[in-house]
């Protein structure tokens, strides 16, 4: 007991400074706050937030894993974006889906928290001023590329600031038997993600889109004979019992997410850059486009494309590509590829996270 008491001293003298060192960091964030509200800056910056935590790692000799000390300093930085100014952030609700997580994941608990009905509404609301920064999904390993937010890109100039990317794990959850159940909400590209289990079992036909994950079960939770596929936390906050768990095809399962909104990222040295783009019309012009960055030996992670929601025939072509615009070798790429464009828009240039990368 007498060694017990010994060590839980020493916590309590180690917590004292602890304290101390926090709100001395604090009163030094408000201060950053002050130069940035003069200088017209947003609070937050993606490129020091990955180079924090990024030293954090290297510093510590453990015990604590790299993982349990993001999570410390991410509550820290947002306990300190709150103090500078405390952003309003846009995720695509209500509370409990996937969004929700990815944007606390990001910016922690500190910060103000808008749910909005669809994904469009993110666009729409950091257009307006009426949010700071937006989190949207943008593609999932299995399902491939999030249509509505690709569209809301033909319709509105928001930049990226930053990528995530989460584990998803999808569960059905209903308040009635597996046997009984009518009809299945969730999201379209979540029911994609559980195609193979919803086929086995026979629900594939039985399945009705909603516009997010979180309120799928909303509906599933007011609803006798209905259930949802989502989250645990959504099965949580509406009381739903889970029937199945991780019925994702494929269990490496991610979603990236964009964050949307504030001002350009300065270059890392490990970025990636998306581009929106229409070529002009002549045979070959992608090609074109593809050619002027492997010349600079640019590599691409992502190509798609959407059509034209005004154009007949026409597509939107979205691209990623390693790189930021900053670089004067890349940078020149770009004007290159513009040259066989009728346009070519930068939609941002960021840190580039990976696969397990969940922070």
């Amino acid at each position: 007991m007498a060694q017990l008491d010994s060590l839980r001293k020493q916590i309590d003298a180690l917590d004292e400074k602890i304290v101390a060192l926090l709100n001395e960091r604090a009163a030094a964030a408000v201060q950053i706050g002050k130069l940035k509200r003069r200088s017209g800056l947003g609070v937050f910056a993606p490129d020091r937030e990955q180079a924090v935590l990024q030293r954090i790692a290297e510093m510590s000799a453990g015990p604590l894993s790299e993982a349990s000390l993001a999570a410390i300093y991410r509550e820290l930085m947002s306990a300190s974006l709150s103090l500078e100014r405390p952003p309003r952030v846009g995720y695509l609700g209500p509370k409990g889906s996937f969004s929700h997580e990815a944007a606390v994941s990001k910016f922690g608990e500190s910060v103000d928290y808008e749910p909005l009905e669809d994904i469009r509404a993110i666009f729409s609301e950091i257009s307006r001023g009426h949010v700071n920064y937006g989190v949207v999904p943008v593609e999932n390993t299995t399902g491939g590329a999030i249509l509505d937010t690709l569209d809301a890109f033909i319709e509105h100039e928001t930049r990226i600031c930053c990528e995530l990317f989460r584990p998803i794990h999808q569960h059905l959850m209903a308040r009635c038997r597996q046997d009984e159940i009518a009809v299945v909400y969730s999201r379209p590209e979540a029911l994609r993600q559980c195609r193979r289990w919803l086929t086995e079992t026979g629900l594939a036909s039985r399945t009705a889109p909603a516009p997010s994950t979180s309120r799928a079960a909303e509906m599933a939770a007011a609803e006798v004979g209905a259930a949802a596929i989502g989250s645990r936390l959504a099965a949580k906050m509406y009381g739903l019992p889970i029937l199945a768990e991780n019925i994702e095809d494929h269990p490496r399962n991610a979603t990236r997410f964009f964050v949307l909104g504030g001002d350009p990222t300065p270059a890392t040295g490990n970025d990636r850059t998306s581009l929106m783009l229409v070529t002009v019309h002549r045979a070959g012009a992608l090609v074109d486009v593809l050619v002027s960055f492997q010349r600079a030996g640019v590599n691409m992670t992502m190509l798609t494309s959407r059509p034209s929601p005004s154009v007949e025939n026409e597509y939107n072509f979205f691209i990623d590509v390693e790189g930021h615009v900053d670089d004067p070798s890349f940078a020149a790429a770009i004007e290159e590829a513009r040259r066989h464009c009728r346009t070519l828009v930068v939609l941002g240039s960021y840190p580039r996270a990976s696969e397990g990368d969940s922070r």
